[in-house]
């Protein structure tokens, strides 16, 4: 300490008041003081804003100890550090590794990122396409269940299927063409998606929003409910082709049985307006085995369309509506009137007077009047040399020279003529030959059994 600070002094020891005289006032001290004490006792005393703060040599030479090693101390490690440029260099370079691997961290998280990011972007665009393959396969059986439907003999034919349930979170879904079928449902922001998708936010996004939904199992769920329709069209188409190619079997087996020529008769087909350039049909090359398949009955329907105008030439039909009855059949018969053997050379139908009779093929009329034992009596022409006969007639509906339709009415039923009562005598004749009726009414039975 300086003698401005601090002052040492020696106090002897005795009271303040000796021997009377009056106690002497210590100059104010403003700073501590160490006051060393008589040789006898060698504790020193600091004195701070008028307290005494006494202590030993020893802890005060401890302390002045301790403050002069600390300042060696710091001298030392500043000079070490200032003359060893390895330790910073070391230092330095501990620092730029931490900082390069936290650089190298920093640059995998964002490499795993960007694979994330990108592997979310190829499923969302795989998603896309395997959605676009449904709609675009959607799209081809709606268009087969429209000309499934344009078929007169598919209609009704195609089971109906249960219509699927969309997601409560989805609007109202429209019904698909194919059965009543809900095929697919798009999300309502699929779209928008689409249009404004970035590749690091929207895309993660929709592929989160695809696995909420379960999209993936919303695709196989469709895959297989389109496999089913398809499956369904299939069937129906192939029972289809089955039921026409039956049809064919029949229809020429009933031509053969008559013993008629299908040539002629198709020869004897009246002509319609009707006309066009011929375009030869082709499939194309990636047809698939619908389209073989729905050209094929194509082809058999246009067959079975030209057998059926030929047929409408044959007299296989009813001439009256209701329950057959036959009061005569073909042959030879007992005749009502001698009681003697005769050639009956039609069938005789048992019916009230006044119900329509119907031509049972088209033609034309060649007689409409009265004949002999017949009455009234109307023949109709059908071509190829097949002719009918209907007689005993009460009111006769046409003239000589019309042209006829299957099922038209050509009289009413009567007794007039050769006749024991009301009824209908019906002929039909080859090459204006007799034959039995019933042969041609069997064919028509056995061709309405498909």
């Amino acid at each position: 300490m300086s003698k401005s600070s601090a002052q040492y002094s020696q106090y002897p020891q005795h009271h303040a008041h000796d021997h009377g005289r009056p106690l002497q006032r210590r100059p104010a001290v403003a700073a501590a003081v160490a006051i060393p004490l008589p040789a006898t006792d060698d504790a020193y005393t600091i004195v701070h804003a008028g307290k005494q703060v006494r202590f030993g040599p020893v802890v005060f030479w401890i302390v002045v100890g301790t403050v002069v090693l600390l300042g060696l101390w710091s001298a030392a490690t500043a000079t070490y550090f200032a003359f060893r440029d390895d330790v910073l260099t070391r230092l330095i370079a501990r620092q730029a590794e931490m900082q390069y691997a936290y650089e190298d961290r920093i640059a995998e998280l964002r490499a795993k990122v960007d694979r994330t990011t990108s592997r979310q972007l190829l499923d969302q665009e795989q998603f896309d396409q395997k959605l676009d393959q449904i709609m675009k396969r959607q799209t081809a059986l709606e268009s087969r269940a429209t000309a499934l439907g344009a078929m007169p003999d598919v209609t009704g034919s195609i089971p109906r299927a249960t219509p699927q349930r969309g997601d409560s979170s989805q609007s109202t879904p429209k019904p698909s063409p194919i059965s009543d079928t809900v095929i697919f449902v798009a999300p309502p922001d699929r779209e928008a998606r689409l249009e404004s998708r970035a590749p690091t936010v929207a895309a993660p996004q929709a592929n989160q929003f695809a696995k909420n939904q379960g999209f993936d199992n919303v695709l196989v769920r469709l895959t297989t409910s389109l496999d089913q329709v398809e499956r369904r069209q299939m069937a129906a188409l192939s029972a289809v082709e089955e039921g026409m190619d039956s049809r064919m079997r029949r229809m020429r087996g009933v031509v053969s049985d008559l013993g008629l020529n299908l040539a002629s008769l198709e020869a004897a087909v009246p002509r319609s307006a009707m006309g066009g350039p011929f375009v030869p049909v082709k499939l194309t090359a990636n047809a698939g085995p619908f389209e073989k398949q729905l050209n094929r009955i194509n082809v058999t329907r246009a067959e079975m369309d030209r057998l059926n105008r030929t047929l409408a030439l044959v007299p296989y039909r009813k001439p009256v509506i209701g329950e057959v009855e036959f009061t005569s059949g073909f042959g030879v018969r007992s005749d009502p009137f001698l009681g003697r053997p005769a050639m009956h050379t039609g069938l005789d139908f048992r019916a009230a007077t006044g119900d329509p009779v119907r031509v049972t093929a088209n033609g034309k009329v060649v007689s409409a009047g009265w004949s002999g034992g017949y009455g009234r009596m109307v023949e109709v022409d059908h071509g190829n040399g097949l002719s009918t006969r209907y007689g005993h007639l009460s009111e006769i509906n046409v003239k000589v020279g019309e042209i006829v339709k299957i099922g038209q009415v050509v009289g009413l039923v009567g007794s007039t003529g050769r006749s024991t009562g009301p009824h209908l005598h019906y002929e039909t004749r080859i090459e204006g030959e007799a034959v039995d009726p019933q042969k041609f009414l069997r064919a028509g039975v056995r061709l309405s059994a498909g």
